[in-house]
């Protein structure tokens, strides 16, 4: 018996990173899985490797497109009972030179989404129940230079979660909602960051909004190894690994909390 046997879960970002280690580790533990993402070739890799693992193309701020996901995984695996908003983009830069288009597409893709795939699951999971699940970052805890817009839009998936928990509670829904809050993990979407941070600064801005982690490179190990406790950086397993207790009975008792995994971080 799996842990999350009979239960069907939607999982955005799949192609890669977080993303992909949930949707594995939710299909180990005997759940049915809907992976989907923009990435057509990733999502082709995933479904190669785990037979059973049922894949969708998603843009995820595309209102439409959520009802469809729904629907589709309701014909293919049964009523989802899980959701896990995982899709989230990076786009650090300093502020003063921060395009509007990039601030309003980092709030698309982080808390529109995020929206937008909660409600269509309070729509689907109001009768029998269910776990949402919302990937936001320890960034959405606190400040950083240079990620301004992601700090924003993660703070407001934890908030939003918060939200959503409570109105499922008054509302008499058997849907608990809570948000995940990520360290320092080493996927794409930290390598992207970091290359973007680069991009956009000269080195000697770089190197003073990164001067507080203790390293001296842009290097996600390097980062890591200086502002972790643990001293290394997290993996995707490690978030999959809380997402699926939020996704099971062992969690039954908890709704409206910020889960963090960051290797010590925020203890300070």
């Amino acid at each position: 018996m799996g842990r999350l046997d009979g239960r069907t879960a939607i999982v955005t970002g799949a192609a890669s990173g977080i993303g992909r280690a949930s949707a594995e580790a939710l299909h180990r533990h005997g759940a049915k899985v809907f992976a989907t993402d923009v990435d057509e070739a990733g999502l082709a890799s995933l479904a190669a490797a785990h037979d059973g693992i049922e894949t969708g193309l998603q843009d995820v701020v595309d209102e439409a497109r959520w009802d469809a996901v729904f629907a589709e995984a309701a014909d293919k695996l049964g009523t989802p009972s899980i959701l896990v908003n995982n899709a989230g983009i990076a786009l650090a830069g300093p502020i003063e030179e921060y395009s509007l288009d990039d601030w309003q597409k980092q709030m698309a893709v982080n808390v529109d989404s995020v929206f937008l795939g909660t409600r269509a699951a309070m729509r689907a999971m109001k009768g029998e129940g269910g776990s949402i699940i919302n990937i936001s970052s320890i960034a959405g805890l606190g400040g950083a230079a240079g990620a301004s817009a992601y700090c924003a839009s993660k703070g407001a998936v934890r908030l939003f979660s918060k939200a959503a928990a409570l109105e499922c509670s008054q509302l008499g829904y058997a849907i608990r909602v809570n948000s995940v809050h990520p360290g320092i993990i080493d996927t794409p979407i930290w390598t992207k960051n970091i290359t973007r941070m680069a991009e956009v600064m000269d080195e000697e801005q770089a190197a003073t909004l990164t001067s507080d982690t203790g390293a001296n490179t842009m290097d996600v190990d390097a980062i890591a190894e200086g502002t972790a406790p643990m001293g290394r950086a997290g993996r995707p397993e490690e978030i999959a690994d809380m997402i699926v207790f939020l996704s099971s009975d062992e969690s039954s008792y908890i709704t409206g909390q910020e889960m963090v995994v960051d290797g010590g971080i925020r203890a300070r």
